[in-house]
């Protein structure tokens, strides 16, 4: 089955990396049934040749049959996948992979989302309004113009806290400022039962360190190196409490005190450089074959 874009959008563009952030609306209508909170899908640009990319479900509609995926160009797949136009076709979605997200009524669950991090927390967030919990976002970004997902967020939540780096929009600061605000009660607020990060690898390690003094349940959600998605290839594998575990089929979450983060970034950082260098000589293609 092919998988139509039926709406795209560039929600930002990072002027000092060259990258962008794209929003696609895809008809999916076995995985728009079936998905749960904090699933993904893995797709592919070529149905027998190419990279394998995993992508978390940023929302979904059963009845009209459609997913949507939010994706940044760091790498030559994902920049292939932004030239496609509404009415293309991805030839290959797989899913829903993954352990959906736990959700119950506990209280007072604190989200926070950092740059991209903040698409994927989007269903979270609604499935914890439904279960009746106070839902508080916190949303970080570099600058205001790398801010995404805020109207999405602001109209689900009970409150929407926005950070950014150099302080161009809402707060300025990083997520962990107001996290460790709530933690602490302040204003008012009661201490969050449970708290759900979503982000950079490093935002969600000092996230972890936040709300460690306070006792506070922290899940994290992390997006490893994935190739089969079924566990089979080992590609994804992380430290959990010190048993190994495998993000695709144990995950994509976990107990954020468990998790080995620094061996997790260092395998992350392990294709870096091939990725860049096939980033480049996609970007250039594409630019020659735009000038021809």
């Amino acid at each position: 089955m092919l998988h139509t874009i039926l709406e795209k959008r560039q929600l930002s563009h990072d002027l000092e990396r060259g990258q962008s952030v794209y929003y696609f609306k895809v008809t999916a209508p076995e995985i728009a049934r079936n998905r749960k909170a904090g699933q993904f899908i893995i797709f592919q640009i070529d149905r027998d040749l190419g990279e394998r990319v995993p992508l978390t479900i940023a929302d979904a509609n059963a009845e009209e049959g459609w997913i949507a995926i939010v994706f940044q160009t760091v790498g030559a797949t994902t920049l292939k996948l932004s030239q496609l136009e509404v009415g293309d076709e991805i030839p290959v979605l797989l899913g829903p992979l993954g352990s959906p997200t736990h959700i119950e009524k506990i209280g007072t669950v604190v989200c926070v989302g950092g740059g991209i991090g903040v698409a994927p927390m989007h269903p979270i967030v609604q499935a914890h309004k439904k279960a009746g919990n106070k839902v508080i976002a916190i949303i970080g970004a570099r600058s205001k113009d790398l801010v995404i997902f805020e109207d999405e967020m602001r109209a689900i939540a009970d409150e929407v806290i926005v950070v950014t780096d150099d302080g161009s929009y809402g707060r300025k600061g990083l997520v962990t400022d107001p996290l460790k605000e709530l933690c602490e009660g302040k204003d008012g607020h009661a201490m969050p039962n449970e708290v759900v990060a979503i982000g950079p690898p490093i935002m969600m390690k000092f996230c972890v360190a936040t709300a460690k003094p306070f006792g506070v349940p922290i899940t994290v959600s992390l997006n490893t190196i994935m190739i089969d998605g079924t566990g089979m290839c080992g590609g994804c594998r992380v430290s959990v409490g010190g048993e190994t575990k495998f993000v695709c089929v144990d995950g994509p979450e976990f107990d954020g005190y468990k998790v080995d983060f620094d061996n997790m970034m260092t395998r992350m950082g392990a294709f870096r450089a091939r990725e860049q260098e096939e980033y480049h000589k996609c970007r250039i293609g594409l630019d020659a074959k735009a000038g021809a």
